[in-house]
C-alpha cells in the first residue's frame, strides 16, 4: 500500500496527523509507503523527533507542498486556486497511480471536489458518497451518504446502497448486509418524492438485501446493517449521535460521582470499555465510495489514533477489492433513468 496523508488538514494538524502516522508504523509491511504531504520543515522536524527506528523511518517519504486549504475555504475555489495544497497534490498522485490511498482530516468539501476532479469516478458511478461506520450495541451500521451529496437523485441513493453494501462486506465482515432507506415512516407512502422513487429502484434490485424504509430510531435496533440517505440528513445524524454519545457518557460519570463517589473507581473500567466500543476514532476515516482509488475523509477533530486507524482501514480496503466489486455490481444492477 502507498498512502498519501494530508499533514496540514484538520483541527489538530499537523501534530496529531504526524503522531497518527508514526503510530501506524507497526501496521506497515515491508513494501508499504506513507507519503507525508505538507510543510517541509514541519514534517522533517516531526520525523526527526519521532521515536521510530531507522527501518521504520524508511517507510515515510516527504512530499513538500506550499499551500494549505483552510476548513472554511470554498471547496471548488480552493482546489482551483491552491493547486499545490496537500489535498490537491495527494489526489493528483492517486490519479497518476503513485498512491493507492489518500487520507485527510481537512476540508471535507475540498477532499470530495479534488477526488472527483482528479481521481474521477469509477465506471458506471453517477455520484460518489461518503460512508461512515456508526457503532451501535448490536454491531456496526454503515451510513451513506454523510456529506458528499446533499441533493441526490433516486439513482444516486440506489448506487449508494450497492456501494455501501460492498463496503460493509469488506470492512465489517457482514456477508449479506441488510439495507434500509431512511425515511419518516415505514410505510411506502411516507417520504419525499426522491425517497419514494429510490425505494422503487431498491425493491427491484436483486443485488442488495433490501429491508425497506427505516426511521432514525431503527439504526440502533440491530435490524439493518446499511442505511442510505442524502448527505444533509446523514451528516446531521452523524453529528447528532456524536454529541449525544459524548453527553451521555459525561452525564453517567457525573451522576455516579454525585450519588456514590466510592463507585467511581470500579465503574471507570466498565465506562471506558463501553466508550471504546462506541468511539468513532476507532473506525478511522470514512471512505468516499465511488472514486478511482481509496479516499478516506477523517473527522476534523481527529487525533493521532483516528489517523492511525484511517491508515489501517486504507490498507484493509486496498487489499479488499471493494472498488472492483462496486464496478461489477453497478454494471449488473438495475439502472435508474437519467432524469431520476
Amino acid at each position: 500500500m502507498r498512502a498519501a496523508v494530508d499533514v496540514m488538514g484538520g483541527d489538530k494538524a499537523p501534530v496529531a496527523i504526524l503522531k497518527g502516522c508514526w503510530e501506524a508504523a507497526p501496521l506497515l509491511d515491508s513494501s508499504d509507503v506513507i507519503y507525508l504531504l505538507g510543510d517541509e520543515r514541519i514534517i522533517r522536524e516531526g520525523l526527526a523527533g519521532s521515536e521510530l527506528s531507522a527501518e521504520q523511518k524508511s517507510h515515510y517519504k516527504l512530499i513538500p507542498t506550499t499551500q494549505v486549504v483552510a476548513m472554511d475555504d470554498s471547496p471548488v475555489e480552493a482546489i482551483r486556486g491552491k493547486p499545490d495544497s496537500s489535498i490537491s497534490v495527494m489526489c493528483k498522485m492517486a490519479a497518476k497511480g503513485e498512491a493507492d490511498v489518500v487520507v485527510s482530516a481537512g476540508n471535507t468539501g475540498a477532499c470530495v471536489a479534488a477526488a472527483q476532479l482528479r481521481m474521477r469516478t469509477l465506471p458506471g458511478v453517477s455520484r460518489p458518497g461518503i460512508a461512515v461506520i456508526l457503532p451501535t450495541f448490536h454491531g456496526p451500521v454503515v451510513i451513506c451518504d454523510v456529506g458528499a451529496n446533499i441533493t441526490p437523485k433516486p439513482r444516486h441513493l440506489h448506487q449508494y446502497a450497492i456501494m455501501a453494501s460492498a463496503y460493509a462486506q469488506a470492512a465489517c465482515g457482514i456477508e449479506k448486509p441488510r439495507v434500509g432507506l431512511l425515511s419518516i415512516g415505514e410505510e411506502d407512502a411516507k417520504g419525499t418524492t426522491v425517497v419514494k422513487d429510490a425505494r422503487k429502484l431498491l425493491r427491484q434490485e436483486p443485488l442488495i438485501n433490501f429491508f425497506g424504509n427505516v426511521e432514525g430510531r431503527d439504526l440502533f435496533k440491530g435490524i439493518i446493517d446499511v442505511v442510505v440517505c442524502d448527505g444533509f440528513v446523514g451528516n446531521t445524524i452523524l453529528k447528532f449521535t456524536e454529541g449525544l454519545s459524548e453527553g451521555l457518557f459525561q452525564q453517567i460519570a457525573a451522576e455516579v460521582q454525585l450519588t456514590n463517589p466510592d463507585l467511581m473507581e470500579p465503574f471507570k473500567p466498565i465506562l471506558k470499555k463501553i466508550q471504546h466500543a462506541h468511539d468513532w476514532q476507532e473506525y478511522g476515516g470514512a471512505p468516499l465510495l465511488g472514486v478511482g482509488g481509496y479516499c478516506l475523509i477523517c473527522h476534523g477533530r481527529s487525533d493521532g489514533r483516528a489517523i492511525m486507524n484511517a491508515i489501517r482501514v486504507g490498507k484493509q480496503l486496498h487489499g479488499s477489492g471493494v472498488n472492483e466489486k462496486i464496478v461489477a455490481q453497478i454494471a449488473a444492477s438495475v439502472q435508474g433513468d437519467d432524469d431520476e
